[in-house]
């Protein structure tokens, strides 16, 4: 039996992990659709979009983000997103017009390019792979890890896909 100490080589590698899941947004996210204040589901009438308006209950979007957008094709004033954003203004975080898909995705690129990336200065760094990081993440991180790092991977610090060097 060989008296030698075990040695991590993983850890021996001096590879820093990047994973983009850190700086998934933790607000919630919901939808809000246009086509509960249009007459008939089909057009803007001021009069009964204020009445429509008025009934809604707004601090239940509290602490939100609020993906304002219509699943029906039709024209809406812009004043009418105006009116909206005044509404929302006063609960939720963010207001944006767009899918929940979309701002959850929008959140997410904001807080990767807001994250202070200094750690990784002249660094091997892998970014961590997950089925659940869009790709337009991985081309953020590639975007403002580049100038930084000493190496760049993709994939797990043990068997990591080498970007570039």
């Amino acid at each position: 039996m060989s008296s030698e100490p075990f040695v991590n080589k993983v850890e021996a590698s001096g590879i820093i992990a990047f994973d983009l899941i850190d700086y998934r947004p933790e607000i919630e996210i919901v939808g809000f659709d246009l086509k509960q204040l249009l007459f008939m589901e089909m057009i803007i009438k001021e009069k009964e979009f204020r009445t429509a308006l008025a009934e809604i209950d707004f601090s239940q979007y509290k602490d939100k983000a609020v993906a304002l957008y219509c699943s029906v094709d039709t024209i809406i004033p812009s004043w009418v997103y105006m009116v909206l954003a005044n509404k929302l203004h006063e609960y939720a975080r963010c207001v944006d017009f767009k899918d929940e898909t979309a701002l959850e995705l929008d959140l997410w690129r904001s807080g990767v390019a807001a994250a202070d990336l200094t750690s990784f200065k002249g660094e091997k760094v892998v970014v961590r792979a997950r089925p659940q990081i869009p790709p337009t993440l991985y081309i953020l991180a590639t975007d403002l890890l580049k100038p930084l790092v000493k190496v760049l991977m993709y994939g797990e610090i043990g068997m990591p896909k080498v970007i570039f060097k």
